[in-house]
């Protein structure tokens, strides 16, 4: 345990719950002064940046380029305001805890803690921090627990049970590993591990936090229900993967009250938590986010942008200003029985890549994930997804409810279609004891031929 890294974040804790009583107007003043000195930070270290917004340095925000994972993966080393950063070297670490396996809590150098992206929805992308920084992030993901009513201290420890990926490479992984004390008892279990091992492992540790994929939620939910699994979380968050309402009701069902459905990234950490009347609030003293039509122009609240761009206001070592992610979400208004007055976001659609792109009777048909979720989260039992191939759509169905077949599932799903408006289109349906995930352990809803949309 890093006692000065613990002590840093506890303070943030503690400094940050007096922002809960922030009004609009002293939010939008901390952003103003925080985006200030970050740019100031950037255009002083960061090549990149200087020439990214040449002739902008005093232009609104709002007038800035995005800068895209790409971009700053192929400028990596100019992007970075520390000279003694480098990816090759950066990258050569992240292999070597895979390989050892090493401990991803322990600062690289001493000095510097990272994390990666799988790359499923482009290229990889890799990212790290300083202890400030780190801190910060920490912090950032303490708060979901704040927000959410859930109190701990020294008399009574926050045991939280982590169902996602073990690979240290992974962010999660490093978070538990840093956070992982008398303080915070840490159970990380591998979401592609076998389900009685997972099960076992929670029965025993019956952790106060349950946090994990809404793909490895739903079916702990269904071992619940069952009597297998026999734990009591004071809070179930669900992070990383879209939560349909479905699998919300499932996971209220299974362990008597609402999940707590938590916005984050690898680039960003914590953008939004939900408050404990599960109304999800942004974290505007640490981020500004934008969503954005195709043409990169804010939409206004109550519209679902095309895409997210996000600016890390703490953002230092690798400055995010203007950050293109692939999320479509939607903004809403202030105001909250908890008393916060940060925006709330009301919607998390999913991804860009989510949509899948087939021919229709007018042209091409974008397809969202909703329309494979009126069909199938009725029909499965632990969950499903699709897969696009040349010949048509693979459907994956882990278990089937009662009074549901394969076949009705893929009437179901070709008739979905058909009311979307696309062409015949071949659908298989396969029976499987558990779905396919990306190299981080996620199950998305929808995998599309690459390349698409």
């Amino acid at each position: 345990m890093d006692l000065r890294l613990v002590s840093h974040v506890l303070f943030l804790r503690a400094a940050w719950r007096k922002r809960d009583r922030w009004d609009a107007a002293r939010i939008a003043a901390h952003q103003d002064e925080a985006l200030k000195e970050l740019r100031q930070a950037a255009y002083a270290g960061s090549e990149f940046y200087r020439r990214h917004h040449a002739c902008l340095h005093d232009a609104p925000l709002d007038q800035l380029p995005p800068v895209t994972k790409a971009d700053l993966m192929e400028h990596f080393d100019e992007a970075i305001t520390t000279p003694d950063l480098r990816l090759a070297e950066l990258e050569e670490h992240l292999r070597s805890l895979i390989e050892s396996p090493g401990d991803p809590g322990r600062p690289w150098k001493g000095r510097w803690w990272a994390a990666a992206t799988a790359g499923t929805t482009g290229r990889r992308g890799t990212f790290v921090w300083n202890r400030a920084e780190w801190a910060t992030i920490l912090a950032s993901y303490a708060r979901a627990n704040d927000w959410a009513g859930i109190s701990a201290g020294l008399t009574r420890p926050l045991k939280v049970a982590l169902v996602s990926s073990r690979v240290p490479t992974h962010q999660s992984a490093v978070v538990g590993a840093s956070l992982r004390s008398r303080l915070v008892p840490t159970l990380r279990l591998d979401v592609t591990a076998a389900m009685d091992e997972n099960v076992a492992a929670l029965n025993k540790f019956q952790p106060r936090i349950l946090v994990g994929y809404a793909s490895a939620l739903k079916p702990l939910a269904a071992e619940q229900r069952a009597g297998r699994l026999h734990i009591a979380p004071q809070g179930v968050m669900s992070a990383s993967e879209v939560l349909s309402p479905h699998t919300a009701s499932e996971l209220q069902a299974a362990w008597g009250s609402a999940p707590f459905d938590v916005y984050a990234a690898t680039e960003t950490a914590g953008i939004a938590s939900p408050c404990i009347y599960r109304n999800r609030h942004v974290y505007e003293d640490l981020v500004i986010i934008e969503p954005v039509d195709q043409a990169g122009t804010p939409v206004p609240a109550g519209t679902t942008g095309a895409r997210l761009l996000v600016t890390v206001l703490f953002s230092r070592t690798l400055p995010l200003i203007r950050y293109e992610m692939s999320d479509t979400v939607k903004l809403g208004g202030r105001g909250c029985p908890c008393g916060r007055s940060f925006t709330l976001m009301e919607d998390i659609e999913g991804r860009i890549e989510d949509v899948l792109q087939l021919p229709g009777r007018t042209g091409t048909v974008n397809v969202h994930p909703i329309v494979f979720h009126h069909v199938l989260d009725q029909a499965a039992l632990a969950g499903w997804q699709i897969i696009q191939e040349p010949s048509g759509l693979r459907v994956l169905v882990n278990g089937l409810t009662p009074g549901n077949s394969l076949e009705m599932v893929r009437a179901g799903v070709a008739g979905a279609l058909t009311e979307a408006g696309v062409m015949p289109t071949g659908v298989e349906v396969h029976l499987v004891d558990r779905l396919e995930r990306t190299a981080l352990g996620k199950a998305p809803f929808v995998r599309a031929i690459k390349g698409q949309p």
